[in-house]
């Protein structure tokens, strides 16, 4: 059974970075897919980024790309997400999942770790 645990979130100024990672145990193959997705209480939580685990095809939202990064390192089983010029709109409980195939629909991912809190101060 794979288990997911996110770190790395914290209290960051706007326009500052923080590094997400999200370590996993047991077994991560070629075909599936890292995501990161975030929620903030009120509102469904949202795709950010996702990384396919073979060949490390990335995919982002909007609003992420040009300000977010993911990667993976596979010896590690790790897959981190960059996130720089944060701004306070980025604020929220951040959570990675693995998934079979690519989506941006959260229930299209079937493991998730608890998250890490990102706090961005105006």
């Amino acid at each position: 059974q794979v288990q997911l645990v996110e770190s790395g979130g914290g209290l960051v100024q706007a326009g500052g970075s923080l590094r997400l990672s999200c370590a996993a145990s047991g077994n991560i193959f070629s075909s599936h897919v890292m995501g990161w997705f975030r929620q903030v209480p009120g509102k469904e939580r949202e795709f950010v980024a996702a990384i396919r685990w073979g060949h490390g095809t990335t995919y982002y939202a909007d609003s992420a790309k040009g300000r977010f990064i993911i990667s993976r390192d596979k010896a590690e089983k790790t897959v981190y997400l960059q996130m720089n010029s944060l701004k306070p709109e980025d604020a929220a409980l951040y959570f990675c999942a693995r998934g079979n195939s690519y989506s941006v629909i959260p229930a299209s991912y079937s493991i998730w770790g608890q998250g890490t809190r990102v706090t961005v101060s105006a």
